[in-house]
This record gives structure tokens, C-alpha cells and sequence, in this order.
């Protein structure tokens, strides 16, 4: 069900998003946003005033929006995506002067059903949270986060077994523009030298080869995203003799999105943003559980 908002979510395209799984938020209630903002910003005031700035010496003030974004859900069970915004405002500067954006992050949860059947009425099941900014930022937020809603945050690493199902499902995805060629990023071990091996496919050919493995539309098998993946690596091997069954894949790049195995994501479609963040739910939910 892909129903966001093109013009409402296209800020998060094109950007690059650090990702964490959050457990449920205790007592958090989406009708005291702006008193959240407030709060919030009086908790990063007081950790610059330690000394914690990341602009020291420097009088800057940080201005802290929370916002609502309904358009992110997979199911009408799913909690309403919620944003955070921090901005720079010099108190020099007029009051109504353009403020610099300097960190953003959302939770959401896009057909999470499973995790909030469970859950009991208190908590708030947002367990996907996107961060695009500095970690200074990151650690005073997601500090308050903890502190006023019991919450734990924990850094969400991609495995390479998750990365070879996007690689599969995305290029299975149909895109209308000329669409960027598929490229898959292998890092070898046990070198004295880190090397990364770069693998670049033709758009077409990934999805030609994907539509001969794929038996019913729509669905998705492991067997089918080991034949994908198997076919792609003796293809390879044909030409450079190389294995690239005995190294690690560590990037996935296509039309749809990008994927590091560090946890970083980069949405290039707004169509399929829902269908993405599905998979990314369903990966902080099991890191949680």
C-alpha cells in the first residue's frame, strides 16, 4: 500500500539516513507535541550550557520542531510517523530570518501490527528511528527520548543475508525514469588491506535476470533471492575469477534505494518509501524482540 504523500515526505528523499530500533515509548501522546519541543529544547540548551555544544563559543540558538507525519503508515494500525527538527537561529539575526536545519529525525512504524498487538495500552510503538545530522545531536536527543519515555535506542546494522533481499526486491521494482545501474559493493576479509569490491549491473539485466528466477509475481522466496544472487556471482566469476560467495556484502544500490550494512539508507523513490520502511520496521522490530 504505498499512500505517502509525494510532496509531504520528499524532504526525506535523496538524504542520508543513520538507522536505530527503539523500544516502545512509554506514556508519549501525540497531542503534547509542542510541549515535547519545548522541553526538548530547554534539555539542549542546558547540555551546551556543560559544555556539550557542538558550536562552542558561539551564541546560537536551537530551535526544536516535533511534528506529525500521517502519510507514513502501512495500516491504519500503525502510530503516526512523528519528525524532529533542530534549527540554528543566531539571535543577531531578525526574528523572522531564515534558520539553518541542521538535524532531523523520525520515528515510525509502518505495518508494525505484530508489535503493537502486544503491547500494552501505555506504550507507543514507533521502533524505526531515522537520523540525518550530527551525532552530537543525536546522543542529547535520543538521551531526552530515554529519559522522558523509558525508552532504549540501539544503532541498526543491515546483515548481508537483509542486503541481498533488497538487492533482489528492488530490482524486481518497477521504475519509470532512466533508472541507475544496480550496483553491489563486496568488502574481501582477511586482508592486510581493506579492498571492496565494486559490481555494477545494467538496470535492465538485473531485472531481466530477476523476472527469469522470480516464479509468481508479488511474492518473494528465499530460494528465489539465492538464485538471483548465485547468478549474479558466477557471472562474475566467469569473467574475473573471483568468489564473491567467500566476501561480504556490504552495499546495495538501485533505483529504489540505497543500503549500507552500517545502517544507512538513502530513499531515492518516493512511491516505494512505504514499501521500504516496511522492511526497516520489520528489521527493528526483530533487533528489539
Amino acid at each position: 500500500k504505498e499512500n505517502a504523500d509525494p510532496q509531504r515526505t520528499a524532504f526525506l528523499l535523496r538524504k542520508q539516513w543513520t538507522l536505530y530500533s527503539v523500544t516502545p515509548l512509554y506514556k508519549f501522546s501525540n497531542a503534547h507535541l509542542r510541549d515535547y519541543a519545548r522541553l526538548l529544547s530547554a534539555f539542549i540548551a542546558a547540555e551546551k550550557q556543560k559544555g556539550l555544544a557542538v558550536e562552542v563559543g558561539v551564541e546560537l540558538d536551537v530551535k526544536v520542531a516535533v511534528s506529525s507525519l500521517p502519510d507514513l503508515k502501512g495500516s491504519d494500525q500503525d502510530q503516526a510517523a512523528i519528525l524532529v527538527q533542530l534549527s540554528l537561529r543566531s539571535p543577531a539575526s531578525p526574528k523572522n530570518s531564515e534558520e539553518k536545519l541542521i538535524w532531523s529525525g523520525w520515528f515510525c512504524c509502518v505495518s508494525g501490527d505484530d508489535l503493537s498487538k502486544n503491547v500494552p495500552e501505555d506504550f507507543t510503538c514507533l521502533p524505526l528511528f531515522l537520523v540525518n545530522g550530527a551525532e552530537s545531536y543525536t546522543s542529547i536527543v535520543g538521551s531526552w527520548f530515554q529519559k522522558t519515555f523509558d525508552c532504549y535506542f540501539r544503532r541498526l546494522a543491515i546483515s548481508p543475508f537483509n542486503l541481498s533481499w533488497m538487492a533482489a526486491m528492488w530490482t524486481g521494482c518497477k521504475v519509470d525514469k532512466t533508472a541507475s545501474a544496480t550496483e553491489l559493493v563486496f568488502s574481501v576479509p582477511c586482508l592486510p588491506q581493506p579492498l571492496d569490491i565494486s559490481y555494477a549491473i545494467h538496470p535492465e539485466d538485473a531485472k531481466a535476470l530477476w523476472d527469469t528466477v522470480q516464479k509468481t509475481p508479488g511474492e518473494i522466496t528465499q530460494e528465489e533471492v539465492d538464485v538471483f544472487m548465485d547468478c549474479l556471482y558466477s557471472h562474475f566469476h566467469r569473467h574475473f575469477k573471483i568468489h564473491l560467495s567467500a566476501t561480504k556484502l556490504v552495499k546495495v544500490s538501485t533505483a529504489i534505494a540505497s543500503a549500507h550494512c552500517d545502517g544507512i539508507i538513502k530513499f531515492l523513490q518516493s512511491q516505494y518509501l512505504t514499501g521500504v520502511l516496511m522492511l526497516l520496521t520489520e528489521l527493528a522490530i526483530s533487533q528489539i524482540q
